[in-house]
């Protein structure tokens, strides 16, 4: 069989699942210019208290939280990135803490912005609050669930009740009509679960599953992450599930999951033209600082929530010019400067390694992921060698 050349899957004419042309299509798109992501991190206020929570949340907002006024600056800032527009996800702590959280959606909104939100699975989060949630134009609902009991969930999220609310907004969600992403921490302490809440989840009408792989910052410190070696053997397990699964099935920093995924089907003999209408390339390219980026409560801006090395401060700085110009974007943009196995693998454009667990294991964003057990094929292995 003759191997499909990464480089070629990078061509225009990107479709979206509807057969239309994707609005971040590689021609439309230059994520070095834009991304496709913006996360911002609208209050670190939360009730729960998750053992993983990067943004090591509390009950209060930060005194120094973006004002009402400079929110408003921050999400005008965010629609001058231009056509097509950055997806914006309202995140935390917990959204729902922001007193002014709907004007917020509605200044987004007329400025032409797509917004999803992922609020806390609390006794707050009625079916009322989403239906108002959706009258303010929310396009989609990211929600967590960690575990398929509450013995399990509750021992990550750290609050009993917090799996039936869990449940209950999932379920509520549905029949609202709202595209749905759960989000579940994969970690040494949730693998074992991980084919029982697949199981859970098919009970409901979600739109995708995403399996956030740990990164030790934060709280997460407090937890285990999964071996190089077990990934592995995960991601193939995931894509084996993807082709059977009612919903789609993504991973969160763990990108070499597209080469995982690449090389399965290319083992099945799918051609270049059917491995370019997966899912697999539409992530084509993306990670942490590159199409992705994500602002504080105070304003901070990283190239992403989990990579805390900010490039400067909305109160004093464009995101545009941030996203740009700044040297740790510019950085981020070029796989070519990354150094180590990730600077030499002939998967670097595809993936690029998780620029955050490399920066939390190395101190160096541009350095290798130790997360991926794959050497590249100048080191003399092959993918087949390295999954043994």
């Amino acid at each position: 069989m003759t191997p499909v050349d990464i480089r070629t899957l990078a061509s225009p004419g990107m479709k979206c699942r509807e057969g239309r042309a994707h609005p971040h299509s590689q021609r439309l798109h230059d994520y070095s210019r834009s991304p496709m992501l913006v996360y911002w991190e609208t209050t670190q206020a939360c009730s729960l208290a998750c053992r993983h929570c990067r943004a090591e949340a509390v009950s209060c907002p930060h005194p120094d939280q973006l004002s009402h006024e400079e929110s408003l600056a921050m999400l005008r800032q965010v629609a001058e990135f231009g056509a097509p527009a950055p997806h914006l996800i309202l995140t935390g702590g917990d959204p729902l803490e922001r007193e002014d959280i709907y004007e917020l959606i509605d200044e987004a909104r007329q400025l032409g912005l797509t917004v999803s939100i992922t609020p806390a699975a609390t006794p707050k989060l009625t079916i009322e609050v989403m239906r108002k949630l959706k009258a303010h134009g929310i396009d989609s609902l990211g929600l967590s669930l960690d575990g398929s009991t509450a013995e399990r969930h509750e021992g990550i999220r750290g609050i009993r009740g917090s799996y039936q609310w869990a449940v209950e907004a999932i379920r509520n969600a549905a029949a609202l009509g709202f595209p749905i992403q759960v989000n579940t921490l994969v970690c040494a302490e949730t693998v074992d679960d991980l084919p029982q809440i697949y199981t859970l989840l098919s009970q409901f009408a979600i739109t995708r599953w995403s399996l956030f792989y740990l990164i030790a910052v934060g709280r997460g410190r407090e937890l285990q992450p999964v071996s190089p070696v077990l990934g592995e053997q995960l991601m193939r397990w995931t894509y084996e599930l993807s082709r059977q699964a009612p919903f789609a099935i993504k991973t969160t920093e763990a990108p070499s999951y597209r080469r995982v995924a690449l090389s399965a089907m290319q083992e099945e003999g799918r051609s270049g033209q059917e491995i370019g209408r997966t899912s697999v390339y539409r992530g084509f390219g993306i990670r942490d600082g590159h199409g992705i980026m994500f602002v504080s409560n105070r304003g901070d801006v990283y190239p992403a929530g989990f990579l805390p090395l900010a490039a400067g401060n909305v109160r004093e700085h464009r995101l545009a010019n941030l996203y740009r110009d700044s040297p740790l974007f510019r950085l981020l943009h070029n796989s070519s400067q990354f150094h180590g196995k990730c600077g030499r693998c002939e998967f670097r454009q595809l993936c690029g390694g998780s620029r955050a667990r490399a920066f939390a294991y190395t101190g160096d964003p541009a350095g290798s992921d130790p997360f991926c057990p794959y050497l590249p094929r100048e080191s003399g292995r092959s993918t087949a060698d390295a999954r043994a």
